[in-house]
């Protein structure tokens, strides 16, 4: 079975261009695409004629779009019919946790923060009564934008024909629950707890059961390998209450400090690598297959320090140079200042600093929020507002959907009205706008709730992922309002999301 007659070329949809053939396998092909009406790379499913499970492919993805959890692949399109099925997807760049554990395990913070930010993506897609049902390493991305993307939720178990519409919501539970219990093993450990190795070493065992974490790593914090049998191995310790859900999961982990970026080396030379975006995998889940990579976008190994030869050699020779250079002409300009006195010469008079001492900061609390439309024509999901200040990243507010950034010029702007419930002063304002692109926002603080009555603080262009906004003259008022002039794009129209707003003032 193969879709091969789709050359690289077409055009499907008279607007996704097929660029390179990843992964083929069972009547189903991933490729890389290029959508042209938006300009920017799409991961595009296609399927041969004969596809046993078109229908369930479809309807799985259909689901999966209406999911706003920014960490989960973001589906765009997915159409069923006699000529050409496809399902278009976010493409997704970065190192998958395969790739992080390749050379070993992970700092266990590091490790248990990846799979925290999962879990409650994971969570969230269960509340919703999509599970994923076939977790692995590949399936946790670490992108080239220094955030966590889990990938194929819904299409992959369908590919690989796991998904069961008979199967008990517990024992869907149960199952990603588990599957997070092995992502988080294998962060600790470089190890995977299973038949299927996923392309890394297989955990070892002891009469017949696997090791817990601690015994095959050290330094492991005693609660993460609690958390990992809870998951897992609960019948190696008594007593252990099973985490059976990926939202308790997420509970467990839910004080792990959460992923800060990993340092990325210098970009090489732009090049075409065979990658795979969307967890595409038709093999069943106990078979062996070999890793397909994720795609690494201007990635490159930085060489190993200490073995300079000569080059290193010279560069000794400079710095030394350059500090006895420097040690001569401090000893000369002590001299001519005893010289004269101790006064030191007229350029050199000290001039008072022009900065301040940074103010001490503290979170403002008990925050409310409402949706804002200056027109009144709709409330702006006014029932989302407050999951903008939850405290969750996993929830969102976000807009009523547009036909274009700039509401059909119909309205000058809509946003999101923070009332901090008392006049303070805003130093910083650090806000989760989600998985969102382009768009155009400003922050505004005064004293009533209105356009007119606040004034602009701050403005970015470039509204997606995590920003934070700091004030050089912190700005007196009690009303905060996220005014989006333009709003970004979402799956082919335009809105505006916030998943979370923290708000810094001076003591």
């Amino acid at each position: 079975m193969s879709t091969s007659a789709i050359e690289p070329g077409a055009k499907l949809a008279e607007r996704f261009r097929l660029v390179d053939r990843v992964h083929e396998s069972g009547g189903a092909t991933l490729w890389k695409a290029m959508d042209e009406v938006l300009a920017r790379p799409v991961a595009v499913h296609t399927f041969a004629p004969d596809f046993p499970r078109l229908n369930e492919v479809v309807t799985a993805a259909r689901s999966a779009s209406r999911l706003t959890d920014p960490r989960l692949t973001q589906v765009f399109d997915a159409t069923e019919d006699d000529g050409h099925s496809y399902v278009v997807s976010e493409w997704v760049s970065g190192d998958t946790l395969t790739d992080l554990v390749g050379t070993g395990s992970l700092e266990p913070e590091r490790a248990a923060a990846l799979v925290a930010e999962v879990a409650e993506a994971l969570a969230h897609a269960h509340d919703a009564g999509i599970p994923h049902l076939c977790l692995t390493p590949d399936h946790v991305v670490w992108t080239a934008g220094g955030t966590v993307k889990l990938l194929g939720l819904g299409i992959d178990a369908v590919l690989v024909g796991v998904a069961d519409d008979n199967m008990r919501v517990d024992d869907a539970s149960r199952a990603d629950a588990e599957g997070l219990g092995r992502l988080l093993y294998a962060g600790l450990t470089g190890h995977w707890p299973g038949e299927d190795t996923c392309g890394l070493p297989v955990a070892p065992t002891d009469d017949g059961r696997f090791c817990t974490p601690r015994q095959v790593t050290a330094g492991v914090p005693s609660y993460l390998d609690t958390i990992t049998c809870r998951a897992i191995l609960p019948e190696s310790r008594r007593g252990l209450t099973p985490l059976t859900t990926p939202a308790e999961v997420a509970e467990a982990l839910e004080s792990v400090p959460r992923p800060t970026p990993m340092p990325v080396p210098p970009p090489a030379a732009p090049q075409l690598t065979a990658s795979r975006s969307e967890g595409l995998d038709v093999a069943p889940p106990t078979a062996q297959r070999p890793v397909t990579p994720i795609p690494r976008h201007h990635h490159q190994h930085q060489a190993p320090a200490g073995g300079g030869g000569m080059l290193g050699k010279v560069a000794m020779v400079a710095v030394v140079l350059l500090v006895m250079t420097a040690v001569g002409l401090g000893a000369w300009t002590l001299g001519r200042n005893l010289g004269n006195n101790g006064t030191p010469p007229a350029d050199a008079t000290s001039k008072p600093s022009s900065s301040s001492a940074p103010s001490a900061t503290r979170e403002v609390k008990s925050l409310s929020a409402s949706g804002f439309d200056p027109l009144g024509d709709n409330d702006e999901q006014n029932k989302r507002a407050a999951d903008a200040v939850d405290g969750k990243s996993s929830t969102d507010w976000h807009s009523e959907t547009y036909d274009s950034a700039d509401f059909g010029r119909l309205k000058t702007g809509v946003g999101l009205m923070i009332d901090m419930k008392e006049s303070v002063q805003v130093k910083e304002v650090q806000i989760d706008f989600g998985g969102t692109s382009g768009g155009t926002v400003e922050l505004r603080v005064g004293s009533s709730k209105s356009v007119d009555g606040t004034d602009v603080v701050d403005k970015t262009s470039d509204v997606g992922g995590k920003k934070t906004f700091t004030l050089d003259s912190p700005k007196k008022g009690r009303y905060l309002l996220i005014w989006f002039t333009e709003v970004p794009t979402y799956q082919g129209r335009y809105r505006g999301q916030v998943n979370e707003v923290k708000v810094l003032a001076v003591k």
